[in-house]
């Protein structure tokens, strides 16, 4: 993915919260810089006296999340089996048909004893047991990026920024590189943004290689 090729329309509209979906090679690596505090300063249409407004916006880069994966190995279940219970007579089961799965990694057990078959029980408590293995991991996902998000966009406070845009200077200051650029207007045009991306990837690897030499 070339951040240089990326084109974005003009547009001018107020709104509380907006998402979008970006996808290509390393996009998530090249991105995830932008989370953080954007601050803007501005002099609003609406200002008559030419005074500038300072205002925030929080963004958050989280990865797509892919689609929860279950699979049930032998080696982490237990299954057992008993009678189930009846109402006596020719209704009692005399055979081992109820099954019990229990999946050892986490202690989930799933007892089913709906049919006559020791085979179809097994059956449906596997099911049952795939489909809470599956809420379970998709909950624990969604926990996850939610925390993520949280740690991305802090409190929101302006002195968290990691980028100012001054439009009456015409320029874009990142805070965590010391680079500004004076070309905002190609900047909200989805130009140069790699210039800071870069910046940000060659200080990532520098601080890389200083964690890996003071552990030497």
């Amino acid at each position: 993915m070339d951040v240089a090729v990326w084109l974005l329309a003009g547009c001018t509209f107020s709104c509380q919260e907006a998402s979008a979906a970006i996808s290509g090679v390393g996009v998530y690596g090249k991105l995830k810089f932008e989370s953080g505090i954007h601050r803007v300063q501005r002099v609003p249409l609406t200002e008559k006296s030419g005074r500038v407004h300072t205002s925030a916006v929080s963004v958050a880069i989280l990865p797509q999340a892919d689609e929860v994966d279950v699979r049930l190995r032998n080696e982490d279940l237990r299954i057992d089996t008993y009678r189930s219970g009846g109402s006596g007579g020719q209704h009692a089961n005399t055979t081992n048909s109820a099954v019990r799965v229990t999946h050892i990694p986490t202690g989930m057990t799933i007892s089913i004893q709906d049919e006559r078959s020791q085979h179809m029980n097994k059956a449906k408590a596997l099911k049952v047991l795939c489909a809470k293995l599956y809420e379970m991991e998709r909950s624990r996902i969604q926990l996850s990026r939610s925390k993520l998000r949280s740690e991305q966009i802090g409190s929101g406070d302006r002195s968290e920024r990691i980028r100012t845009y001054n439009f009456p200077q015409g320029r874009v200051t990142d805070h965590r590189v010391g680079i500004t650029h004076h070309a905002i207007s190609d900047m909200m045009e989805g130009e140069n943004l790699d210039i800071f991306i870069d910046a940000l990837l060659l200080q990532q690897e520098m601080d890389a290689i200083a964690s890996f030499s003071s552990t030497q």
